[in-house]
């Protein structure tokens, strides 16, 4: 799915706050963009108004509160520095929605089971997905223009993968829309021990999983393993990629992937591509 809207303004950071060791989230003013984003899509920020750093960060639409856009991001250079540092009232130069984002069903009777695996930041877009599916279902229950008691459980389970436990993210926020959320730690420090992509083929062999959909966002390898999961057991994936961005608007080129209709930009024509369609790398 594509919002066709984009906008350029400057939006008030309204908070700030560090979430947990070098992870930050904050929410700005932008009701334009909360009233027209889609689940993966991302915004753009300059985080000054000189030339150091010269390029905007791309940073994946984490949360809609209100008429509030929420990121969710890491400390990890100069520019998430920069950003650390700012405070509520302060304005950001802001461009988005960009991209392309998930497809997913806005309602169904016969509602799939999704599968949302994410690799470390990758957390970021699919807690927004995750909110998207929860609100699909509660809608069933206004069928017919009658409002029902009952409750429909959100049929998604969340896989987070993370290097140790001090690092898992939004597990509490993805419990709370309903998700059945497993862990994966590369030390076993919580949950199963090994790669988030491991925990896949083991919940895939635990259950009935043919009328699945796969929703993915992380780091590269995981990516790729999870399309080579899918592909041996026909499954349809999404996949977010991380690459890094320039422009942010598909001029550049240098965010192009290879994929079986040529090369494709991540900002423009991704950041999700249906995993079938990408050609990765060879080993």
């Amino acid at each position: 799915m594509v919002s066709k809207k984009k906008l350029q303004f400057k939006a008030k950071l309204l908070y700030n706050k560090r979430e947990k060791g070098s992870f930050f989230r904050l929410k700005i003013l932008a009701p334009a963009i909360a009233a027209s984003c889609l689940p993966g899509q991302f915004v753009t920020l300059r985080l000054t108004d000189g030339c150091q750093p010269l390029l905007r960060r791309p940073f994946s639409i984490h949360r809609i509160s209100g008429s509030g856009v929420e990121i969710l991001y890491e400390l990890v250079g100069r520019g998430t520095q920069i950003l650390s540092q700012k405070r509520p009232g302060e304005y950001l130069d802001i461009i988005g929605p960009l991209g392309n984002g998930f497809n997913y069903p806005l309602s169904a009777i016969r509602y799939p089971l999704s599968i949302l695996v994410a690799g470390g930041m990758g957390v970021a877009p699919l807690l927004f997905l995750a909110e998207r599916l929860a609100y699909s279902v509660e809608r069933r229950a206004h069928s017919k223009g009658r409002l029902y008691a009952k409750r429909y459980p959100l049929n998604a389970f969340v896989l987070i993968g993370a290097k140790n436990k001090n690092q898992i993210l939004c597990e509490k926020e993805f419990r709370k829309f309903g998700c059945t959320v497993k862990i994966a730690t590369d030390d076993g420090s919580k949950g199963y021990k090994g790669k988030v992509t491991q925990l896949l083929q083991h919940l895939l062999s635990t259950i009935d999983h043919r009328l699945s959909t796969i929703y993915g966002c992380g780091p590269r390898p995981m990516l790729k393993e999870i399309s080579r999961i899918c592909q041996r057991r026909n499954l349809a994936a999404q996949l977010s990629l991380e690459e890094h961005m320039a422009c942010g608007i598909g001029a550049c080129l240098g965010c192009a992937v290879d994929t079986k209709e040529g090369y494709k930009t991540v900002c423009k024509d991704g950041p999700v591509f249906d995993a079938d369609r990408i050609i990765w790398e060879a080993e």
